[in-house]
């Protein structure tokens, strides 16, 4: 599927619109995670899926054949990461969507359990793969002044995902038959073959191209998407020049570590603590209580005395509110910055959460049961929102910006990594907890949102409006904490620092491009 003429984009678009362009093509790997996170829970209901499968009165076997796919997201996100920095990102997402679509043509066709567990492996093999390279290839490619309007967008497609498989899935619920559940997850297949094709067509990452010693195809593809066509212009020119900078000082410390050097091995770079940063920032967002609300929301519309099917319908239309609301994110997340973001999404979730534990406390619902249900309903739909707007971008989109070029696509795969611990961690305790202390778990959630805010006011630097080769100055600094951090990159620069002096010279050359 790897085509030779891979520029082909270069003659319809440049710019800002090669760059949305690529984004949105991204979009589809995004769309298809979003998708395949959210097809499971309608099929998971199939009677027919379950007599095929042998899943009578067996819900741990049912909840299993879900959860074996973060054991395969984990997988594939290491795999990817590691691919990724070796052979490019678009030979990798070519990879990881051949690998889906292996995934889930096995699922489609699966005739017992340990056939279904076993495609489940591999599909989520597929995701993490793609999960790890494309917010990658888009960060690389996007300029620094638009990368999380584009990552937000890319997510407004995640859950333009979440919401197909949710409404196709109420679709297909009034028949009983085997078209039920193979339809659904046999359309997955659509974005990945359309993906698979259609990224041969769009350029590599150009830091990537450079750190391979392929100056070239860096230039012409940085005219592209700075200089309008022309490699020469000014706005590529300095971009080259702080890559080449970065690079140069990435070789002084030696080769590419690998995955446990990056977490074990200290170096000038601070790896070991972008690694923490990231990993823990994905652990948090799942600990803020998204899935706790995608999986119980039913549970609360029904406390307000809606019947099953329209506590049904309120879930779909939740999940149409989560996407619209991902759009606002396009054009605050670069404005406001992703501390902000985070700080102001953390308050509303948290205050969301405590007041639908509030209202859903069986002694207060007693009182009222309507009225005191639909204003759960509506806390619900605002935390969704709230969610949608801050805590669902950033956390992808942060762990891409702060990792050095040699370890940047390992480093989205640590990201993956904590997203899958997260998930899976939340995903295994909510069921008990709810059954156990019932409305308190929603008090909790709400509680860790309110802890997520110190977290990322100590230890996250600011990453908006800066080019990935500026974070790395960022985080050459020494201290953990941000205000200490912040103060020693003033004394760095007041000192002639090497490191700034070196980013100054480069960034203020003129001189023309040199090609090896």
């Amino acid at each position: 599927m790897i085509m030779k003429n891979r520029f082909n984009a270069y003659k319809y678009f440049r710019g800002d619109d090669l760059v949305l362009a690529i984004n949105l093509a991204a979009g589809l790997s995004i769309f298809f995670f979003g998708y395949d996170q959210g097809v499971m829970s309608g099929v998971n209901i199939s009677p027919d899926y379950i007599n095929i499968m042998g899943l009578h009165s067996n819900e741990a076997l049912l909840g299993g054949v879900v959860a074996v796919y973060y054991c395969g997201t984990l997988i594939g996100a290491l795999m990817g990461g590691w691919i990724g920095d070796k052979i490019g990102r678009i030979k990798t997402v070519i990879l990881g969507c051949a690998i889906g679509i292996l995934g889930a043509v096995l699922q489609t066709c699966a005739q017992n359990v340990a056939w279904m567990i076993c495609s489940r492996i591999i599909t989520g093999i597929g995701t993490g793969h793609l999960n790890a390279i494309v917010p990658v290839w888009s960060a690389e490619t996007s300029h620094h002044t638009s990368r999380g309007k584009m990552i937000a967008m890319e997510f407004t497609l995640n859950i333009l995902g979440v919401v197909v498989a949710y409404w196709l899935a109420y679709g297909l619920s009034f028949n009983d038959n085997s078209f039920r559940w193979r339809f659904p997850i046999a359309f997955q297949l659509i974005p990945l073959v359309i993906l698979a094709i259609g990224i041969n067509f769009f350029p590599e990452s150009p830091r990537w191209l450079l750190k391979k010693g392929r100056t070239e195809e860096a230039l012409e593809i940085l005219g592209a998407l700075r200089g309008n066509g022309d490699k020469d212009h000014p706005e590529a020119q300095k971009e080259y020049n702080e890559i080449i900078s970065a690079i140069r000082a990435e070789e002084d410390e030696g080769g590419e570590p690998g995955y446990l050097s990056m977490i074990l091995v200290r170096d000038k770079l601070n790896i070991p603590r972008r690694v923490h940063l990231s990993v823990w920032l994905q652990i948090i967002q799942e600990l803020t209580g998204i899935g706790v609300i995608t999986v119980y929301a039913p549970l609360v519309f029904q406390s307000a005395g809606f019947s099953t099917q329209t506590s049904q319908l309120l879930s779909g239309i939740n999940n149409v509110t989560y996407m619209l609301s991902t759009l606002v994110a396009v054009f605050t997340l670069d404005r406001w910055g992703r501390r902000f973001t985070l700080f102001y999404g953390a308050v509303c979730q948290g205050i969301s959460l405590i007041l639908v534990a509030v209202l859903t406390k069986p002694d207060i619902m007693a009182q009222n049961p309507r009225g005191y249900g639909i204003g759960a309903t509506v806390f619900t739909f605002l935390y969704t929102a709230f969610f949608g707007m801050t805590w669902l971008t950033v956390p992808w989109l942060y762990p891409v910006e702060i990792y050095p070029t040699k370890v940047r696509a390992k480093g989205g795969a640590w990201s993956v990594v904590g997203w899958s611990i997260g998930n899976a961690l939340v995903m295994e305790v909510t069921p008990y907890m709810i059954a156990s202390i019932g409305w308190i778990t929603f008090l909790i959630f709400g509680a860790f949102n309110f802890l997520a805010i110190p977290i990322v006011w100590a230890l996250y630097p600011e990453t908006s409006n800066k080019t990935l080769e500026e974070l790395d100055v960022v985080f050459s600094t020494k201290s953990l904490l941000v205000w200490n951090a912040e103060k020693e990159l003033a004394e760095m620069k007041l000192r002639n620092d090497p490191v700034i002096k070196e980013k100054k010279s480069t960034n203020s050359s003129s001189s023309s491009f040199s090609s090896d």
